[in-house]
């Protein structure tokens, strides 16, 4: 069988979650031995060797790409298959289709999000989810949100688990951390988030919290380092870092080089994410992958993912997050029993895995 993949968000120059998510989901699917075709969709060429063993398919347009020019080609030379891992599934496609989730968060927080932004969210998932044959999603709490919100037959979601990048582990070198330290301009002790910076992030709440830490003596030389590129209404939360005159304190060094990140998760103190809702929450794993002790959300699917390798807290309560990074920062036996339990834990997660759940809905489901 001919499976047709919509990659374009696969060769994003600084992915993020969902970009990472199809680039890797595909290379997986791609490294298994089965007895299909792959064509992958670009809208912009990748590099030489990202795909290897797959037809690659370069089809340029200026706007409206999926609609209009990857629908195109689905008139012309359709596929017997289209997977679509990161956007939303062309109006004109195959009669086969499978489409990843990945979160309903605009619903659960509507404000943290622009209203044009959040009327196309719903939107478009709600297309993919009546128009696909079936849907991957990244998680169980994403499944129950697609069956209780939008009344999607449980039958036609399966959960399909995110990996974790291989290159992503400890990093011992204390002089590359140091060297990756300074690329960034971040001090030798710090507490590290990772990620869009956006309301859904629950930000403005996590420095509001280290406020109340960073006023303490024991807080007063750890830096809360807040990396990412900016996202949408991300205003407010650097006018409040002024107003609590922690701008020598919060440092906001922008996008954080692939290269970089296990150097910089290596040698923070702790990883904290206190999202409202997250489809997966991918940075938990890569945090836990090099061995940096975690502060997450009791909310949507964090604790199916950090399992019991991370501090959990309500993530509007300002108190209890301030408290976790104390603990965190000062006692180090808590330090490295998370540590190791979070080893085990992304254990359990691989992008094989993942490829072989999603080969074999191919198979079960669409074949």
């Amino acid at each position: 069988m001919l499976v047709g993949v919509d990659a374009s968000r696969a060769v994003a120059e600084r992915p993020t979650g969902t970009e990472t998510y199809s680039r890797r989901l595909t290379q997986a699917l791609l490294s298994l031995e089965s007895s299909h075709r792959f064509r992958l969709y670009f809208r912009s060429a990748p590099r030489p060797g990202l795909f290897p063993e797959a037809e690659l398919r370069t089809i340029p347009f200026p706007r409206l790409w999926t609609h209009v020019r990857l629908a195109w080609e689905m008139v012309r030379h359709p596929p017997d298959l289209l997977l679509v891992p990161a956007h939303v599934l062309p109006a004109i496609h195959p009669r086969r289709s499978l489409v990843t989730i990945h979160d309903l968060g605009y619903l659960a927080f509507p404000r943290a999000h622009p209203w044009r932004q959040r009327l196309y969210l719903d939107l478009s998932t709600r297309w993919n989810a009546r128009a696909a044959s079936h849907v991957l999603a990244d998680s169980q709490a994403t499944k129950t949100d697609l069956v209780t919100r939008y009344n999607v037959e449980p039958d036609k979601v399966t959960v399909a688990y995110p990996g974790t990048q291989e290159s992503l582990r400890p990093v011992h070198d204390r002089a590359a951390i140091a060297v990756a330290r300074a690329r960034y301009d971040i001090g030798e002790r710090y507490l590290l988030y990772l990620g869009t910076l956006q309301p859904r992030k629950n930000l403005r709440r996590l420095v509001e919290a280290f406020a109340h830490f960073a006023a303490r003596p024991s807080g007063s030389d750890i830096q809360l380092v807040l990396a990412g590129k900016r996202g949408w209404l991300c205003d407010e939360l650097f006018e409040q870092i002024d107003h609590l005159g922690l701008d020598r304190q919060v440092h906001l060094p922008g996008y954080i080089a692939e290269e970089d990140k296990a150097s910089l998760l290596s040698g923070a103190m702790a990883f904290v994410f206190p999202s409202l809702h997250e489809g997966f929450g991918l940075p938990v794993l890569e945090a836990q992958a090099c061995g940096c002790p975690v502060i997450t959300s009791t909310t949507s699917s964090l604790p199916e993912v950090a399992g019991d390798a991370a501090l959990l807290v309500d993530p509007r309560d300002i108190v209890a997050l301030s408290v976790a990074m104390e603990r965190l920062i000062h006692e180090e036996g808590l330090r490295a029993e998370l540590t190791k339990r979070g080893f085990a834990n992304v254990s359990r997660f691989s992008w094989e895995t993942c490829a072989e759940t999603v080969l074999r809905v191919i198979e079960t489901h669409l074949c």
